[in-house]
């Protein structure tokens, strides 16, 4: 099973492909995860992408493509993946896809999990963290016994930097302008699944192994 899973920040994308892993014993791809391991490892490709990260750059996408490349040739890919958070454009597909043809390998579906705006501004700037043990809370869908406090350790929470309402609203502005147009790309090439990511966790699930086992 070689999937790619689409949908703006707090879309749930990183929740359901934890539940894909397990399912199908295949490994979720997170670019993020495998940009940093190749810099650390000191990849030809990691060498490079710490050129550019060192001097306060982007990436480029034929930096990022070729990290990309290099993971799913390793042997835990030879049965499937789950690239979460890329592609990112449509130039990043278009990339993708011909480095996947050389492969010989075939992507089977594209998920979109669709959320409303508002809904994913309430979600994202309602979370707040732990100053001390790190642990996580929603002040509307996971309050702590006492406002303001862990219920682990009694230390303060704090809203991350990334969590406020404008850094959130320009996060999903981008995801607007760059990726949703792989929606109509994905569309086109007829693999692509849209789900209604307003929908509790476990439905959601239920929804996508329904229609991924239907093939």
């Amino acid at each position: 099973m070689k999937l790619i899973l689409l949908g703006p920040p707090g879309a749930g994308k990183g929740t359901q492909a934890k539940m894909l892993t397990e399912r199908f014993a295949i490994p979720q791809i997170s670019t993020g995860d495998i940009l940093r391991a190749a810099v650390k490892a000191g990849t030809p490709m990691g060498v490079k992408a710490k050129q550019y990260m060192d001097a306060g750059g982007l990436v480029p996408d034929q930096v990022v493509v070729g990290i990309v490349r290099d993971r799913l040739q390793e042997a835990d890919c030879s049965v499937g993946f789950i690239l979460d958070g890329f592609p990112r454009t449509v130039a990043q597909a278009d990339a993708l896809q011909s480095s996947l043809k050389e492969m010989d390998k075939v992507l089977d579906r594209v998920i979109s999990l669709q959320v409303d705006t508002e809904a994913l501004v309430e979600r994202l700037t309602g979370r707040r963290t732990c100053k001390e043990c790190g642990r996580g809370y929603h002040v509307s869908f996971d309050p702590p016994a006492r406002q303001g406090l862990c219920d682990s350790c009694g230390a303060n929470l704090y809203q991350r930097d990334d969590d406020r309402e404008e850094t959130i609203r320009k996060r999903l502005e981008v995801y607007s302008e760059q990726t949703e147009p792989l929606i109509a790309y994905y569309r086109k090439a007829g693999c692509l699944l849209e789900l209604d990511g307003m929908q509790p966790i476990p439905s959601v699930q239920a929804q996508m192994l329904s229609l991924l086992q239907a093939g």
